[in-house]
């Protein structure tokens, strides 16, 4: 049996077991984020994979720059990667706006809608936690702390920091430099080089040990939510969620790599099955970058130069799956709260549900800080008209995570999709 095919198979024993042990077994306990399984999850799988990112970035990107060498054809890349990124968010964040339109999941009897609003608001004011990271949320306040990582001053600070758009920056401009040292610099490309391999061999290491981690990780999940909240008053709008995600998912990104990379869609999504469900069980497309890079090398047929270059730009701001999210997100919450929206809001809310989606971090939950600059922006577009309080996201609080784990699964199957289309742009040739 090929070892991609018994890994699969771990992994999906896993969340099978896990999901089975937190319905059964731990559901109805007392489950906080302090929570052993949490804990062990974290331990076990989410933590070593993290550890790995930073100088996964480092490295690949630099050996990917090095590897390409001209910089006109890096600036073909980067400029076809932008422009694939942002397209992709924004066809994601139409069709959940579409669908909200239709399904009007907020739509619900009065007694249950003010049950709902009340029980939200009271989680949000008890999380100080979330309370302190949404406050002040705008969406220039956003923008400038992406500029502010774009120029860093301190490189080894992003690091400290786990901040990985300064250093990629930094990781291309110390990449065209050393492919510009021609034979001076030769001894440092081999050196990026061999640290990179070193590292993708630490990585299938750490591979191997997912599905235990997984199987903690929706046990927990699962233990926390309970599986009857999928049919609960929040349901339709956790079917509109999942709905929006599997028509991106498995109809639009698959058309796209079709008609751009030339490319069996299923065929390849079926290679990238360890990255997706390593997705799906950590909740995080920074953690899984470390197998997503070497999923879509060794199995996907992606080019070492599209994927260290587009993988860890992807992780960092193409998150198709988070602006789909919150758009239905934004708009749900909206009908829940009787605050009709015309035309003029609800593009409103595809704009910048789309730019904050790039300022989310690829970690758990990071859409539900984003989704504060949406409504923000919404609420000041009513002109003193009733507004959605930001408490209302106490609402989607206790379903976040299950969404969360699904978005994160769409976030990386759009990288690897312009990791595969990049790579007719970016082919893997020799190195001198």
């Amino acid at each position: 049996m090929k070892s991609t095919t018994l890994l699969t198979i771990l992994i999906v024993a896993g969340m099978v077991l896990g999901a089975i042990v937190g319905e059964f077994i731990l559901n109805g306990q007392s489950i906080g984020s302090g929570h052993w399984t949490k804990v062990a999850g974290d331990l076990v799988l989410v933590r070593p994979l993290k550890l790995l990112v930073i100088p996964l970035v480092l490295f690949s990107v630099v050996a990917g720059i090095t590897r390409i060498g001209d910089p006109a054809k890096l600036g073909r890349l980067g400029g076809a990667t932008l422009l694939y990124y942002f397209s992709t968010m924004l066809i994601a964040v139409a069709v959940g706006a579409t669908l909200v339109q239709f399904t009007n999941p907020g739509d619900l009897p009065t007694e249950v809608r003010e049950s709902i609003v009340a029980t939200g608001e009271t989680a949000f004011s008890s999380d100080t936690t979330l309370q302190a990271k949404v406050d002040d949320k705008t969406m220039g306040g956003t923008w400038t702390n992406i500029l502010y990582q774009l120029i860093p001053s301190n490189i080894m600070r992003e690091m400290s920091a786990g901040r990985p758009l300064g250093i990629i920056v930094f990781a291309i401009g110390l990449g065209l430099a050393l492919a510009a040292g021609g034979e001076r610099t030769r001894a440092a490309r081999e050196f990026f080089d061999a640290v990179f391999e070193a590292l993708m061999i630490l990585v299938q290491w750490v591979i191997w040990i997912t599905p235990i981690g997984v199987f903690f990780l929706v046990a927990w999940t699962v233990g926390r939510i309970g599986l009857g909240n999928l049919t609960g008053p929040l349901g339709g709008y956790m079917a509109t969620v999942f709905l929006g995600l599997a028509i991106h998912g498995l109809v639009i990104l698959p058309l796209i790599l079709w008609v751009f990379g030339r490319v069996h869609p299923y065929r390849f999504m079926a290679k990238m099955k360890p990255a997706l469900l390593t997705a799906f069980g950590t909740d995080s497309s920074s953690a899984t970058l470390p197998v997503t890079i070497e999923t879509a090398i060794d199995e996907g047929e992606c080019s070492e130069q599209a994927s260290n270059f587009v993988l860890p730009l992807g992780s960092t701001i193409n998150m198709d799956g988070t602006a789909l999210y919150e758009a239905v997100a934004v708009l749900f919450l909206f009908q829940l709260y009787g605050i009709d929206l015309g035309l003029g809001q609800i593009l409103l809310v595809v704009i910048t549900a789309t730019l904050a989606a790039v300022g989310a971090a690829g970690i758990p939950s990071a859409g539900l800080v984003t989704m504060v600059i949406v409504i923000a922006a919404v609420n000041a577009s009513l002109g003193g008209a009733a507004e959605l309080p930001i408490a209302a996201i106490g609402v989607i609080l206790g379903v976040d995570r299950i969404l969360d784990m699904c978005r994160t699964t769409v976030n990386v199957w759009g990288d690897a999709v312009g990791a595969r289309i990049m790579t007719r742009i970016a082919p893997d040739g020799p190195v001198e």
